[in-house]
């Protein structure tokens, strides 16, 4: 697998702009030591962190517990709301990520479907 260091140090960089966070407020929320923050931050360490780690920026960011591990994996980030996978053993933990993304699908469609339906108004002719 490869790993995007990179894009972790700007999603966090960009972030902390966001939020107007300063490198010792991020390290005060996450509990991670300066030394760490710092070299994830400026990208100058590249190597394997714990998934404590990057699970504790991620909610000192208010981000999903996943996000960093995502960016860094080169994934899609999962949604605020949306269910932890803790690893690929973790079937409940999947199912309920799949039942998250099918009800976000739904909703997705019933939206399209009133939008449809205020732009054309009821298109059902009774012929079914």
């Amino acid at each position: 697998m490869t790993e995007d260091w990179a894009a972790v140090a700007r999603a966090i960089n960009q972030r902390s702009t966001e939020l107007g966070l300063s490198q010792r407020e991020l390290i005060k929320r996450s509990h991670v030591s300066k030394a760490i923050v710092s070299e994830i931050q400026n990208n100058t360490v590249q190597r394997r962190r714990s998934a404590r780690t990057l699970e504790a920026l991620s909610l000192a960011l208010d981000w999903h517990p996943g996000h960093l591990a995502a960016v860094l994996a080169g994934r899609r980030p999962p949604g605020l709301g949306e269910p932890a996978v803790r690893s690929d053993d973790d079937v409940p933990a999947r199912l309920a990520v799949i039942e998250y993304r099918l009800a976000e699908i739904t909703q997705r469609l019933d939206d399209l479907n009133a939008s449809f339906t205020a732009a054309f108004g009821d298109t059902d002719d009774g012929s079914r």
